[in-house]
């Protein structure tokens, strides 16, 4: 079964394109007007084995609000797409990851119920050029269309690149 899709969202404030591949190997091209956001989603498609195609542009004059959260709600579109039915597959999942002095935690149910329960702390208010306060609303547009509970703990870390 072949689970892949490409899904484009188009608004007043962004443009966005998504090949999503599940079952893929990890490879990535990410293309936004954030360096850190670029940086973070491939590692976040390395780490979980699919290959991730996002060329976004956004309205970052003014600030990355509208990018990052569109982004977030075009990859949660795309994986659901991609999931389709969700035959075969295991609803819910965690994993535990360890980044040099940085631990985090991350609860998944693909339930068709949106939930976040984030609970990351960041010090500085940018980590590269990301505004750190968008992180989380990244990841609520994530859950809202993917239809997913996700819960998000950073345990220990000291370093907010490692942490993010």
């Amino acid at each position: 079964m072949k689970r892949k899709t490409i899904f484009s969202r188009k608004t007043k404030e962004t443009d966005i394109r998504i090949e999503l591949d599940i079952d893929g190997q990890g490879k990535t091209e990410i293309l936004t007007p954030i360096n850190f956001l670029n940086h973070l989603l491939t590692n976040f498609a390395k780490h979980g084995l699919f290959n991730l195609s996002i060329k976004a542009t956004g309205d970052i004059e003014i600030d990355q609000h509208h990018t990052i959260e569109d982004v977030g709600i075009a990859l949660g579109e795309a994986f659901k797409k991609s999931l389709g039915d969700k035959r075969g597959i295991n609803r819910a999942g965690y994993f535990v990851f360890p980044l040099d002095e940085a631990l985090s935690v991350v609860a998944v149910d693909i339930s068709g119920r949106a939930f976040l329960n984030f609970d990351c702390q960041f010090k500085k208010q940018k980590i590269g050029d990301l505004d750190s306060d968008l992180i989380k609303e990244f990841f609520w547009g994530f859950v809202r269309h993917l239809e997913a509970t996700l819960h998000l703990r950073i345990l220990a870390g000291e370093n907010e690149h490692h942490k993010a």
